[in-house]
């Protein structure tokens, strides 16, 4: 009778816990016999993963934050590298997070454990020299994004377009009239949803401007609910400190209420949003909601992020659609009235949000059909067999 096989799978931030722990659910459909340890979070954990390190830690954004956390950063290395040895998987899925994942590809190349890698690194926007560490280190690569398998092909790397898990999981779970009931949303007040990010250093930067934008909009257009999206991992006292101290916000005539864990309600029922770049942006776009995209790090990561990156643009969406469909603001325009300026042409304009609608539905539909983890899955029992 065949050993039970050993997965080792690493991922080192939400997003990639969310995705990962899908992937281990759908495996576990297929094989109930294969047993998984690695670097992850909770969601990873509740799939049934051994975690040796908790990415709770690498919650870190550019390189400036990484460089101050590297001590934090060789010990997941270490204690991934250290947990292969005495595991000795028959398989590695690597999941996102390219600047960490990368060497570890390389390390477990030299050890001959083969590695899946799921999720593309961001090949196309910042260089393709990655590209042959992938063909070197990585026995197959799951792409998200149909582009993605065209480059790879072209490089002759073993890769396979999957479509996008998030075409599966962004929905509502309710009808648009039973959230506006929730929250006592009155008929005829615009809702606009306010997404700052996942990590404390992003909520920093963005939400003071985006509480901010909230006191011009509300009197500018009138009746205004904002709804800021609470991440669970981070203490509502952070989000709360922001709010009450937001400028030009005036409590009679702007609404401001702190959600969590209601996100795709909140978006389905929203006339517009205010979303941190990353895969945010990407719900919001599946979702079909007009929204802007905002995006703030230290200056040092941003100059080089700007002279080293190969698009124009943040937002996937834009990506792409290969131009720029959802409006961004970068760095120093991530300003109160820079946002308010943008929220407030849109929400005027029918013809712009009915344009925007129509460019996310065809974002979405360029994402491939649903069941993307599950074929992923598939790929990995393949391999393991």
């Amino acid at each position: 009778m065949a050993q039970p096989k050993k997965v080792l799978i690493v991922c080192g931030e939400p997003s990639g816990d969310l995705h990962a722990s899908n992937l281990v659910k759908d495996i576990l459909t297929l094989d109930r016999s294969v047993s998984f340890f690695g670097m992850g979070g909770e969601l990873c954990k509740k799939a049934g993963v051994n975690t040796v390190f908790d990415i709770s830690d690498l919650a870190l954004v550019g390189l400036i934050e990484v460089l101050k956390n590297i001590f934090t950063v060789g010990k997941a290395y270490n204690a991934v590298l250290k947990a292969a040895d005495a595991e000795k998987p028959d398989l590695a899925i690597l999941v996102d997070y390219p600047g960490f994942n990368l060497r570890i590809a390389r390390a477990l190349k030299r050890k001959s454990i083969p590695v899946i890698y799921y999720i593309s690194p961001q090949v196309w926007a910042w260089g393709r020299d990655r590209i042959g560490i992938i063909k070197k280190c990585v026995k197959k690569i799951l792409v998200l994004f149909k582009f993605e398998e065209e480059l790879y092909k072209t490089y002759d790397v073993d890769v396979e377009f999957v479509g996008h898990p998030l075409v599966d999981t962004v929905k509502p779970s309710r009808a648009k009239e039973e959230t506006l009931k929730k929250y006592g949303i009155k008929p005829g007040e615009k809702i606009v949803a306010l997404l700052p990010g996942s990590r404390k250093i992003e909520i920093g930067r963005l939400l003071p401007a985006m509480i901010g934008a909230a006191g011009i909009i509300g009197k500018k257009i009138g009746p205004c609910r904002f709804i800021v999206s609470k991440h669970s991992s981070i203490a509502s006292e952070l989000y709360d400190s922001f709010i009450s101290a937001g400028s030009g916000t005036d409590p009679k005539s702007v609404s401001i209420d702190l959600v969590e864990g209601d996100v795709y309600n909140l978006l389905s029922s929203a006339d517009f949003a205010v979303v941190a770049s990353g895969t945010a942006t990407l719900e919001t776009a599946i979702i079909g909601l007009p929204h802007i995209i905002v995006y703030s790090t230290n200056p040092v990561t941003a100059y080089i992020a700007r002279a080293i990156m190969k698009v124009d643009h943040l937002g996937i969406a834009n990506i792409i659609a290969g131009r720029r469909i959802v409006p961004e603001l970068w760095q120093e325009e991530v300003t109160p009235e820079n946002i308010s300026k943008l929220v407030v042409d849109m929400l005027a304009d029918k013809t712009k949000l009915s344009a925007a609608r129509s460019d996310l539905a065809a974002v979405k539909s360029s994402l491939g059909s649903s069941g993307a983890s599950l074929r992923a899955a598939r790929s990995v029992i393949s391999l393991l067999s």
